[in-house]
């Protein structure tokens, strides 16, 4: 499929999923956060204009439809489907941001000759400690109040993902209430979160799991996280070094949940020379 500068629409099994693709070469898979979308990975994209990078809304978020269950396997294999209707079948280097992380780590585990390489970026999937609203999501009632789509919640979410406020813009403040305002998003958003943990945090069981299963692997992986990160805290790198002792890691300082963002070139950076390696 020729690659196209705007983002597109594709059916993938009855269900519509929003891309964006562009370059040529061997393709890069972008995944997204929890509640987040495909323009999270505009910065990171200008940085890398000579590559071919398939950024992807995830099930349910952004302007991509729900599927009927949305764990961690059941995003995975649709991100496969998503690929092969693309025509992304060769090996890809995929890059993940917070959930997309983990989703990245089940598509490698549930069809490994499809990765060439693992790139995780403040990743879900590394540690029990979460911010408090995502545990908040698991409480009856509370969940509606805390995923109102005002403008209010927009912004305190937004600056939440950054250490500096500046990134937090106008035009990602607009975009962030109006993703929110789709129908079913509050709860897409909760019923992922409740897949990957609960009250007390995320669920013990299921990490390790994963981890295990990504370490025996053995795929070329990188870890990335901002020291400032109030989402997934920076512990959780120290936990990635444990889990994957084979996997290189970098943390950026003065950097939040959003390193392609907030630290787009020096991740660019980063991502060629582990690439050309």
């Amino acid at each position: 499929m020729a690659s196209e500068p705007f983002a597109a629409f594709v059916d993938v099994g009855g269900y519509r999923v929003r891309y964006r693709t562009t370059g040529t070469g061997r393709p890069v898979v972008l995944l997204h956060g929890t509640g987040r979308s495909l323009e999270d990975w505009e910065p990171l994209r200008a940085a890398l204009p000579a590559r071919r990078l398939i950024a992807l809304d995830l099930a349910g978020f952004g302007r991509s439809q729900p599927l009927p269950d949305l764990r961690l396997g059941a995003l995975a294999e649709h991100v496969a489907k998503t690929l092969d209707r693309l025509g992304a079948t060769a090996p890809a280097h995929v890059v993940g941001n917070s959930l997309g992380g983990a989703v990245a780590m089940r598509l490698a585990v549930h069809d490994p000759a499809r990765v060439a390489s693992l790139a995780l970026a403040d990743s879900a999937g590394f540690g029990r400690e979460v911010t408090w609203l995502l545990r908040a999501l698991d409480l009856p009632v509370l969940w509606r109040l805390l995923l109102r789509p005002d403008g209010y919640g927009a912004r305190t979410a937004e600056r939440s993902l950054f250490h500096d406020p500046a990134f937090a813009t106008p035009d990602r403040i607009a975009l962030a209430r109006e993703l929110a305002r789709r129908p079913d998003a509050a709860r897409t958003m909760r019923q992922v979160a409740r897949a990957l943990g609960s009250l007390s945090g995320v669920r013990a069981d299921r990490r390790g799991n994963l981890l295990a299963a990504v370490e025996a692997l053995d795929i070329p992986t990188l870890v990335v996280w901002g020291d400032r990160d109030r989402i997934l805290p920076a512990a959780h790198l120290t936990h990635a070094a444990t889990a994957l002792p084979r996997a290189r890691t970098h943390l950026f300082a003065r950097t939040g949940h959003l390193p392609q963002i907030e630290r787009a070139a020096e991740f660019a950076a980063l991502l060629d020379e582990f690439w050309a390696d």
